[in-house]
């Protein structure tokens, strides 16, 4: 019977976390939330022409892609705008953030530890990797990310949404059976 409830509170926790992942974010470099369809992991896109595109261009299209839920587009473009300006950080979010949705976490922890080593440990970059350690399905993990995100940036809205959506999964895993 303890075996039955145990393996039910994490099945509601489960469906209680997959169902809040869509109003969750990870955020852009200006503060926007940026979401996209659900879709399995794939391998990044080639893009026609994507080697004239300007960093401009291709940060524009990136984030296009990236909220139609076009991960494989946006991480060839979000790549194309570290190759450009690799000391701006904005294409390194983007990258992590693309990586992420497509399940490529191997990936996307490079580029975090790229972007740490650009910008250090700043609310987005904690806002960020918590999300990713969402997507994992590591909670303890994004739960202290999102807290260092939130002391550094207590009025931050994406930070704040990602700690209810943490806090309503919990919530749900330990309900009564």
């Amino acid at each position: 019977m303890r075996r039955a409830r145990v393996a039910f509170s994490g099945c509601v926790l489960a469906v209680a976390l997959v169902g809040a992942l869509p109003l969750a974010g990870c955020s852009t470099f200006d503060g926007v939330s940026a979401f996209g369809s659900a879709q399995p992991p794939a391998a990044a896109t080639d893009v026609a022409d994507v080697g004239n595109l300007t960093a401009d261009q291709a940060l524009g299209q990136a984030r296009g892609h990236f909220g139609n839920g076009d991960y494989g587009y946006s991480a060839t473009l979000y790549k194309r705008v570290v190759e450009l300006t690799p000391k701006d950080p904005e294409g390194y979010i983007g990258l992590g953030a693309s990586y992420d949705r497509l399940g490529r976490f191997d990936l996307s922890d490079r580029v975090y530890a790229s972007l740490y080593s650009l910008t250090g440990g700043t609310a987005q970059y904690y806002n960020n990797v918590g999300y990713s350690n969402l997507l994992r399905g590591n909670l303890s993990a994004a739960l202290t990310d999102f807290r260092k995100a939130k002391k550094l940036d207590p009025e931050n809205v994406v930070v704040a949404n990602n700690l209810q959506i943490l806090a309503n999964a919990a919530g749900a895993g330990s309900s009564p059976a």
